[in-house]
């Protein structure tokens, strides 16, 4: 069954919080109940850690759609096709961009929550930022507005501008993306060194690594578009340093 089949209904029993409980109380009709949406600690106690990032995932996404002033239909296309939702599934998720889009609350209530929530697994909150550009992309053009929206959501997960900084560069082609970037590496560090960090960043961008700790196999490609961005910075590093 798909992440995003029954996702409003079936969020309904669990424990839910924040801005997130506050956004699907609104729409199955106040049956949350409001001082019970309004608490902000819960949610996520007993959710699937998949309908949780698909949740984020389409409120940021909406929330995206909006920082240049405009919706364009490239970027609407994109949530539903890039992120693998099925027709005949795209009515109750347009409801949730609709109402996310819509509201007028910003997106850094949401980006504080779902850093609560994932504050253990960095490297879920960094596939979320992974997978906006993919949605921002999705037009042809990222603007600087998007850069601007994107970078802070990552420092409201508290990612430094290096891995802020990698992911984006992960984005490139594999002719055209800076290694040590990708790597979060110096020119000048010796290769032992940065061995170490390919590893580590290997490990833990692993496709099963990640649909593991949450992120649902819909979107996992992109997962593997960024290591096999990781694998050939290091292929380029390797050559580089031993030339």
């Amino acid at each position: 069954m798909s992440i995003w089949g029954s996702l409003i209904g079936g969020m309904v029993g669990f424990s839910l919080g924040g801005p997130f409980g506050m956004l699907l109380g609104s729409l199955i009709g106040g049956k949350i109940s409001r001082a019970r949406a309004g608490r902000s600690g819960n949610f996520g106690a007993f959710a699937q850690p998949q309908q949780i990032f698909a949740l984020s995932l389409i409120v940021l996404s909406a929330k995206l759609s909006k920082a240049d002033g405009q919706v364009s239909k490239e970027e609407l296309v994109a949530v539903k096709d890039k992120l693998k939702i099925p027709e005949h599934e795209i009515e109750q998720v347009g409801k949730i961009f609709n109402k996310a889009k819509e509201e007028s609350a910003g997106y850094e209530p949401y980006a504080q929550q779902i850093a609560q929530i994932y504050k253990n697994n960095p490297n879920v909150l960094e596939e979320v930022i992974n997978i906006l550009f993919y949605i921002a992309e999705a037009d042809g053009n990222v603007s600087k507005s998007e850069l601007n929206m994107m970078r802070h959501i990552a420092q409201i997960f508290g990612l430094n501008d290096s891995q802020f900084s990698a992911i984006k560069e992960s984005r490139k082609s594999s002719d055209k993306l800076n290694p040590y970037v990708v790597l979060a590496s110096k020119p000048d560090e010796d290769l032992s060194s940065i061995r170490k960090r390919y590893i580590q960043l290997s490990k833990e961008n692993h496709p099963d690594l990640l649909i593991s700790k949450g992120v649902p196999p819909e979107v996992i490609e992109e997962s593997k578009k960024k290591m096999r961005a990781i694998n050939s910075a290091w292929g380029q590093i390797q050559k580089l340093k031993n030339n």
